[in-house]
């Protein structure tokens, strides 16, 4: 099991989620995802009890992503689709016409009832990338936007077999259409200094494997 944050850790806050009073809870929407309504009130910094807040929670679940690399070809794999939350962000004046909301990313899915993160990346990387893991390194596991969800990511770097891979490739029933493609490590860190990767699991993933990238490749390559 993951954690966020180690409560002996010297940073860690002095505050934990018994000095939080949640004073009602309600569900205002729920479809695929959830919306949570909560009335709550906690400990503030300079001392005793804040006022009761309303806030609202997208209930969206966990998930997990990896980086797949092939350190005996120095592959990387790398996915492209399109996402609709990418589409209502453009709508936004900071960003251009050229922007596209199909973007560069790592595989990654929903956790479901009774799995285990990497049960889930390794089903993820067949479905979406044609690749089967064979050892995987643990990267972080972070809260994805704590402002306003619930979501935790667990992240990964994964060894794959990069021979042949490529094509498009996702459940069809889940109207999924994915493209798959490879980069050498140089490759992949000169299009996000360019800025063409914008989604943090693919940036955070990636800034890890630039710091752990030699390291990496000596551990599982066979050679």
């Amino acid at each position: 099991k993951g954690q966020i944050m180690d409560a002996k850790h010297p940073l860690s806050s002095a505050f934990t989620r018994t000095d939080v009073e949640i004073t009602r809870k309600t569900t205002s929407f729920e479809r695929y995802f959830r919306i949570d309504e909560y009335h709550l009130r906690h400990v503030q910094h300079a001392g005793g009890m804040g006022p009761e807040l309303s806030r609202e929670v997208f209930e969206r679940g966990h998930a997990v992503c990896a980086l797949l690399y092939d350190p005996d070809l120095e592959l990387l794999v790398f996915i492209e689709q399109f996402r609709v939350g990418a589409l209502a962000a453009m709508e936004s004046p900071w960003y251009g016409e050229d922007v596209s909301p199909w973007l560069i990313e790592i595989v990654a899915g929903i956790i479901e009832d009774g799995e285990e993160p990497v049960e889930v990346i390794r089903r993820e990387a067949i479905e979406e990338a044609g690749c089967k893991v064979h050892e995987t390194e643990l990267i972080s596991h972070y809260l994805v936007s704590p402002g306003g969800t619930s979501e935790s990511m667990f992240s990964f770097c994964g060894r794959v077999d990069a021979t042949g891979v490529g094509g498009i490739h996702g459940v069809e029933e889940e109207g999924e259409d994915i493209r798959v493609f490879t980069l050498s490590p140089e490759e992949a860190f000169n299009i996000m200094d360019e800025g063409l990767i914008y989604n943090s699991m693919t940036l955070i993933a990636m800034q890890w494997f630039r710091l752990h990238h030699h390291r990496l490749r000596e551990k599982w390559r066979k050679t």
